[in-house]
């Protein structure tokens, strides 16, 4: 987000033709309940004996005619709009599969996002349109429809949850548009953690993944779908043989609430959280390091309303066992809302247990795009939140601060002086903690307001800058 974190390697969503580097926001990763898994066309097959393989030539022609090809007609808005400058309409494509006969498509959020109009390609050739159903940024799914003339090929769902690391793993997708390309390796890691959000617990492998991939499946050896490709380390935007998967159990968690609703529903505690390494481990007397820090309680939160306080280590949630930070919210998220759990805390060494009804969680609009936002359109900005990573290494407190990702030439932004990689911290002479309070702040301006006043954040130091329209 900031200049120091942008010299790391790009994390890169792997869509042909519409590329984006890291920051897109996953997380918040599971659904406040748990439905029935989305059925597949047939059980997964037995697992096999290990050993050495003469070809991946049957798992790829069982699961081969249930991907498909997304093509997707764009719309990003001009920063310019309001001088006259048209918006860019771009073409991009990436992947995805079949998870229902009569025309149920899975894929990526960010293959589809803005999209004017979207088509998918089936393995026999034929195009046929394509509608969403419902998405979800937060986990970068999306549940497309097509109107399907007959009963189509569907993928089978396999178990994410049974794959080791070791064990060998298939990609099929249309990488720079080469329709029905395949490519394997074996799974790197499992559960990691990529400062996508605070839900990450991607499926990482070798098996080259490259722009075009996204939405994609990545097969067990018997061809059943254990993940959904989704990003790439890469300093080029190609493989460089780190490639990450969204797991297939969570998207079964998911698939059910994005058909019916078109969303997704979490539960909520109101904390935020951070690593418990072992010298805040020993300086809070708490052990040997397992559990999540609670860095701070939103007011009148549930947690708030139960007495967690910051300080608190959380080291059991409704009775399973918290290991690291980045475990609690994936079962926070997975709770139903208005149920009351219990939660083990440890405070200066003791162990105690509350009891936290769970809310629900406010989720943003999905359908508004940055590039329409009043900061992008009227003042040239393009703005982004900031993760608890990026917090946490700028040292900035949880209500203050949105990060600057883009300013349009010749913008009252540029003209002001502003960059990409500078801090936003009020506007108006009100803090703001997300893009969206940005976008409240800059809405509530009277008609016709020339000027907006930014504190801004660059290199560390802060700056009152007037931008003029």
């Amino acid at each position: 987000m900031h200049r120091r974190s942008r010299q790391r390697l790009a994390l890169t969503v792997t869509m042909a033709g519409l590329l984006a580097a890291g920051g897109y926001e996953l997380g918040r990763a599971t659904a406040a309940s748990a439905p029935a898994p989305v059925s597949p066309s047939a059980p997964a097959p037995p697992a096999a004996t290990r050993g050495p393989r003469d070809s991946f030539a049957p798992a790829v022609a069982s699961a081969a005619p249930a991907v498909v090809h997304v093509k997707v007609t764009s719309v990003m808005p001009s920063a310019l709009r309001a001088w006259g400058a048209p918006d860019a309409v771009r073409q991009g494509s990436g992947s995805g599969f079949i998870i229902e006969a009569d025309g149920l498509v899975l894929t990526n959020n960010h293959v589809v996002a803005n999209a004017r109009e979207i088509s998918v390609t089936l393995k026999d050739g034929r195009e046929l349109p394509a509608q969403v159903r419902g998405r979800d940024p937060k986990t970068d799914l999306a549940v497309l429809e097509i109107d399907a003339p007959e009963p189509l090929p569907v993928a089978t769902l396999g178990d994410s949850d049974a794959l080791s690391v070791g064990d060998w793993v298939i990609a099929i997708g249309n990488p720079f548009g080469l329709d029905n390309s395949v490519t394997a390796g074996i799974v790197s890691a499992k559960g990691r953690t990529i400062d996508a959000g605070p839900y990450d617990e991607f499926i990482q492998t070798d098996a080259p993944i490259n722009p075009g991939n996204s939405g994609g499946p990545l097969l067990d050896e018997q061809g059943a779908v254990v993940g959904i490709n989704t990003a790439i380390f890469s300093q080029s935007g190609g493989s460089i043989g780190i490639g990450f998967a969204v797991p297939i159990n969570l998207a079964k968690r998911l698939v059910p609430q994005l058909r019916k609703d078109g969303h997704v529903t979490r539960g909520w505690l109101g904390v935020t959280l951070q690593k418990l390494t072992p010298d805040l481990a020993e300086t809070m007397k708490v052990g040997a390091g397992q559990g999540a820090l609670v860095s701070a309680v939103t007011p009148d939160s549930p947690a708030a309303r139960a007495g967690v306080a910051p300080g608190d280590v959380i080291v059991r949630y409704d009775g399973t066992p918290v290991d690291e930070h980045t475990t609690l919210p994936t079962l926070v998220a997975a709770t139903p809302v208005g149920k009351t759990v219990s939660v083990d805390v440890l405070r200066d060494g003791a162990r105690r247990t509350l009891s936290i009804t769970v809310d629900e969680l406010a989720e943003e609009p999905v359908a508004e795009a940055e590039g329409e936002t009043p900061a992008r359109v009227h003042w040239g900005l393009g703005l982004e939140d900031l993760t608890p990573s990026d917090r946490r290494q700028l040292g900035l407190d949880a209500d203050r601060g949105v990060g600057v990702t883009s300013v349009a030439p010749g913008s009252p932004a540029d003209t002001a002086g502003v960059e990409p990689g500078d801090l936003v911290l009020e506007v108006n002479r009100h803090a703001v903690a997300s893009s969206d309070a940005a976008r409240r702040e800059v809405g509530k301006m009277p008609g016709g307001q020339p000027l907006l006043l930014l504190l801004r954040s660059q290199d560390g130091r802060n700056r009152f800058v007037a931008l003029r329209a």
